[in-house]
């Protein structure tokens, strides 16, 4: 059996975090980072507002990641192997067929492209306000630092246009709330998630 999760939200919200450790905990579970597919900066276009377009879908390589999650699909104990993930020992009461085999795919801009909208068997968006998220920009360090005003003249901007956007697809998106502790938001995730599972075997 084959699951898929997104993991979406706005920047800083706490994506990574939940990821890394549900990955840990979850069977047979891999994961495709949106991040990873970031263009060169050389490609990356400076809109009207005068800043560089990080935060819009075209500064993605969207084609490669949704690639990559069909890759997953296809033949996720390739997958796994070919990234270094070490499967459940395959019992010999269970058929293989029925093992559970778990994509987790983080990002900013998740439910903003259609190609991989029905991809999904599970969506989470964490959303946390304006304030937190400018404070906790200003923390991170980055490969490309920010440059001054980008928060306020484009990450927030974008992210509302995105998040309405995001609003008005079909997805059936549940959405976590990031000024919940970490370990709140994973418990909360991680028994949604079993309890999905439960319900799909």
């Amino acid at each position: 059996m084959k699951y898929i999760i997104g993991i979406g939200g706005v920047t800083n919200g706490g994506k990574t975090t939940v990821t890394n450790k549900l990955m840990k905990t979850l069977p047979n579970c891999c994961v495709v980072h949106q991040d990873d597919f970031f263009k060169k900066p050389d490609q990356i276009e400076v809109g009207d507002d005068g800043f560089k377009q990080w935060d819009v879908i075209t500064a993605l390589d969207m084609e490669a990641m949704t690639n990559t999650v069909k890759a997953w699909m296809e033949n996720p104990v390739k997958f796994a192997r070919s990234h270094g993930v070490s499967l459940a020992p395959v019992s010999e009461v269970v058929d293989p067929d029925e093992q559970i085999h778990i994509l987790l795919v983080e990002g900013f801009l998740l439910y903003n492209y259609a190609p991989l909208l029905d991809v999904f068997n599970k969506c989470y968006y964490i959303t946390i306000p304006y304030e937190e998220c400018k404070r906790r920009r200003s923390t991170r360090q980055y490969t490309v630092p920010d440059p001054p005003g980008l928060f306020d003249g484009h990450v927030w901007p974008m992210y509302l246009k995105h998040r309405s956007e995001m609003e008005n697809c079909s997805l059936n998106i549940e959405y976590l709330d990031g000024l919940k502790t970490k370990e709140e938001i994973y418990n909360q995730v991680y028994e949604d998630i079993q309890n999905s599972l439960l319900n799909c075997l």
